[in-house]
């Protein structure tokens, strides 16, 4: 058996040298190199930006997405929007474990696990579409992918479904980072307060900053505002179109009484929603930037342009721990489980 690099650059195709995730092309190839894991796959969870992009360029039409994404995949080897440049991730069986990973993983053959790592740059080969599920991002396949030995991924747990924990693993690594960042009586907005990693952090951010703190919802519209409003929870809702960085300012400032904010959280899917991410917030105060939409040079250059001295952090997907964060919000607030399992399954 073939003895593979721990960060998968055996896989690497073109251009030589760099790691899977900003490879053109990889080997997904199945037959397995001595630390990696093969994985029967059974859904994938395409992230949201990446799957908007997609739905828009093909038009809406399940049949031209699973085109797409099968065009893709024959092109790089792993499901990666060459527009987004993001994946998102799968759920799927262990068939089987490399020998050199015998003693180093806590994972055995026939284990359901939710890969916790891109799926762009994980190796995948799909052999059949079964189901597009347009309203939550999910592709079901027949298929194999390979876990590298540096990947993460969570076991499946037994007290939700698969299609929930799915749901919430997705997106595990927001409100993972809320529960880092968010302290007692600071102001939080959450741009795209409405979607799964939206709702997650907007739950994260009430339980961290307190009764002294503020957390507030940004939306679209009235129908994402009720949902909002169905957690029951101390949550301002501002209905804003994201593009609109003085609107939303604005209407921020509203539901503040004039004081900026200290951390805001971009979850939107679309383009061009930097700077109403930027603007609310206060000199040295946190912008983080979930979203796979987002632009470095707009949120680089927009923020030096209109004089923010802020922190900006990039949406790294995984945090120690984001996994069991995240479903603990699903475990601890009834309201939310329920609009997942209503929306998201």
């Amino acid at each position: 058996m073939k003895k593979g690099c721990k960060f998968g650059t055996h896989r690497v195709i073109e251009p030589l040298g760099v790691l899977p995730q900003p490879a053109r092309k990889i080997d997904n190839d199945m037959e397995l190199y001595d630390n990696e894991i093969l994985i029967d796959v059974q859904s994938l969870n395409v992230d949201s930006a990446s799957f908007t992009q997609i739905a828009n360029e093909v038009g809406h039409d399940a049949e031209k997405i699973k085109a797409r994404i099968a065009e893709i995949v024959e092109e790089k080897g792993k499901q990666q929007n060459p527009v987004t440049g993001s994946g998102g991730m799968l759920i799927g069986t262990i068939e089987k474990i490399g020998p050199a990973l015998e003693g180093k993983t806590d994972l055995k053959v026939g284990d359901k696990i939710a890969t916790l790592v891109s799926l762009s740059l994980t190796p995948l080969r799909i052999d059949e579409f079964i189901d597009v599920k347009m309203d939550i991002d999910r592709v079901d396949i027949k298929g194999k992918a390979i876990l590298f030995e540096s990947g993460i991924y969570a076991k499946l747990p037994t007290d939700m479904s698969e299609t929930l924990a799915l749901a919430a693993l997705d997106v595990a690594g927001a409100p993972a980072q809320i529960a880092k960042l968010a302290r007692p009586g600071q102001k939080i907005m959450i741009l795209g307060g409405a979607g799964k990693s939206g709702m997650l952090c907007l739950y994260e951010a009430v339980k961290r900053v307190g009764p002294t703190g503020q957390v507030i919802g940004l939306v679209r519209n009235q129908e994402e505002a009720d949902r909002i409003h169905s957690l029951n929870l101390p949550i301002d809702v501002v209905i804003s179109d994201a593009t609109k960085p003085i609107e939303v300012l604005n209407k921020t400032l509203e539901v503040t009484n004039g004081k900026e904010l200290d951390i805001t959280v971009n979850c939107v899917n679309v383009e061009n929603t930097e700077m109403s991410t930027i603007l609310p917030v206060k000199d040295e105060g946190t912008v983080y930037f979930f979203s796979m939409a987002t632009s470095f040079t707009k949120a680089a250059l927009g923020a030096e342009g209109v004089g923010k001295d802020v922190t900006m952090i990039i949406g790294n997907g995984y945090t120690k721990g984001h996994a069991e964060i995240t479903l603990s919000v699903l475990r601890e607030c009834k309201e939310l489980r329920e609009i997942f399992e209503k929306t998201y399954i």
